[in-house]
Parts: C-alpha cells; structure tokens; sequence
C-alpha cells in the first residue's frame, strides 16, 4: 500500500468534521508523516481544537489539551513525582504532554519557563523530571495555537523557539457554501463524536519511515537550496531561513510528494510548502513591515524570483 493509499481514508475521515480545509489537512498530514509539530495562529472559533480531535481519533492515538495560562507551571506540563502514601513511595504522575497528539492552546499565554518545557519536550522527544528522562509515545504530535489578536499578557514566542515548529498554518474562516454545510454537518449532532479511526497508529510509523525514502533528483535539491539561500540575501530580510529550515523544506517536500502519489520531488511542491515552512523563519526589516509588507509576501517574492530547473 502507497502512502497515499493509505492517508486518502485518513483525509476523507478528518473531511467529515473540518469542512472545505482540504489543503490545510494535507498540511497537517505532512506534518505527521515529518514527525514535526504545527504553529497555528488563528482566531478563535475556526476549528483548531475540532482538526487536532479529529487528527486523533482518525488514527486511534491518545489526545489531551493544555490551556495554556500565566499560572501553568512547566510540572504542570511534564508531570511530577508524588509520595503515594499507600506504598510510602513516590511515583510518577505523567502530564498531559505524555500524549500522541498534544493540543497547546494559546502557547504564548504561558511564562517563558513553561513554554521551554514544552518545546524541549517537542525538541527532544523525551521529558526530563527529577533527572529521571521518560521517552514521550510515537507517533507524537503538537498542535499549538496563538491568537494573533487580544495581545495584552502574552509572553512572545522567541525567534529560536518558533524556528522549532515544522510549520505555520492558518485555519481562516469558510466559504458561504462551506459555512451552509457546516450548519448542515452540526444540525443533528457533532460528527466528531461518532468519528471512528480508519488507520493505526503504527501503521503510520511505518508510513513515516517510507517518506525518508522518497527520491529529490539534484536539481530539484539544488533549486530547494538556493530559495532558502535567498531569503538571507533579500534587502527585505533581516535574519533569513537558517538550516533547519531548509532541511525542513525538505522534509515536507518528501512527505507532500508522497501523499500525492509520487515517489519523486518537483519544483511546485517546493512552491506549495514554501510560504507555510518558511514564512515564521524569517525577521523582515522594519522599514519592510512599516511599508505594509508581511512575511507572507516577502517568502512568495522570494521563491518567484529564483529560476525553476526544467528538464532538459
């Protein structure tokens, strides 16, 4: 079974709940099948704790959410240890990271320290407590989610923790027809509830492993390389897109090709997953954000500008 094969039934299932947000599904697919972690910033009410839910129960894993508030603790997160006083022993109390898809809601609401033990849990697949190191479960997945308005009391993402994330989505509101179908979907009752998962959690390990596989000819590898390359040279950038994300543009690229049934890479993926990989990778120049220019543009600037190989 091809990896597309075996994500379509995923795809379909997620569809019954998240309507008209096919692309932003394929995103999240992607995502998974990278063993990366998703940034989504968006306004409330768009679906963003419904597609991680969905996400979860689609492929059978174990889902918790963390709001995320100036009070939460990094403990609050990992777990702890506590004196059971049955056994007179202290025994470990996993926190909710301990979970295959974790939802952080409203990440940068938490202090910095808590945000910290969030990311070295995302960075390392492992959380560390009483110097006691516990492996976190795979397939493992965060979905965080900032609100870019109502900014009072927020503690800001820094540049080297948002680089961490695989990508940057966003949800955005419907279409008329699709927002008729969602009253449509929820008249009678929520379709999550009755969502039933359609591939296994170790089936996707597999399928993960088979991404790694997929070939990138060297040109298309080459092309990759100097569109990265070029937003550390652009007059608008300030701090271009560091290795990391380059390796992660790759990345993506490998995992998108394969979700639509290629065993190669070409050009337009590079294209599709350019603005969403490297847009929160990027610091532009002040003078740029003051003439009104967003990231957004800059980064699909910036990959116009960069000739595509064809073949010869």
């Amino acid at each position: 079974m091809t990896i597309q094969e075996a994500m379509e039934p995923v795809i379909a299932n997620i569809e019954k709940v998240i309507v008209g947000k096919r692309d932003v599904i394929e995103l999240t697919l992607v995502a998974l099948l990278c063993e990366g972690h998703i940034l989504i910033e968006d306004v409330p009410g768009t679906g963003k704790t419904t597609l991680a839910k969905a996400i979860a129960r689609s492929l059978g894993c174990s889902f918790q959410r963390i709001q995320f508030t100036p009070d939460l603790l990094p403990s609050d997160v990992t777990g702890i240890y506590f004196f059971n006083q049955k056994t007179q022993e202290f025994e470990f109390r996993p926190g909710p990271i301990m979970s295959q898809v974790v939802l952080a809601d409203e990440i940068n609401r938490a202090t910095p320290r808590t945000q910290a033990a969030l990311l070295e849990a995302m960075q390392e697949r492992q959380v560390t407590v009483d110097l006691e190191t516990r492996p976190l479960p795979r397939p493992f997945l965060v979905l965080a989610t900032q609100n870019p308005i109502e900014l009072e009391g927020t503690f800001p993402l820094p540049e080297a923790q948002v680089d961490r994330f695989l990508m940057r989505i966003k949800l955005g509101y419907p279409s008329e027809e699709d927002e008729n179908e969602i009253l449509l979907r929820y008249e009678q009752q929520d379709p999550l509830e009755t969502l039933e998962s359609v591939l296994a959690s170790g089936a996707l390990l597999d399928l993960q492993q088979q991404t790694c596989t997929l070939k990138v000819e060297k040109s298309v590898r080459e092309y990759l390389v100097r569109v990265t390359r070029a937003t550390r040279e652009h007059p608008a950038v300030d701090l271009g897109v560091s290795p990391r994300g380059t390796l992660a543009l790759y990345k993506t690229a490998q995992a998108l090709a394969a979700l639509r049934g290629r065993d190669y890479v070409i050009p337009d993926d590079i294209k599709h997953l350019s603005p969403s990989v490297l847009t929160h990778r990027i610091i532009i120049r002040p003078q740029t954000r003051l003439r009104g220019r967003t990231p957004e543009q800059v980064i699909t600037e910036i990959v116009d500008s960069v000739p595509v190989p064809v073949e010869r």
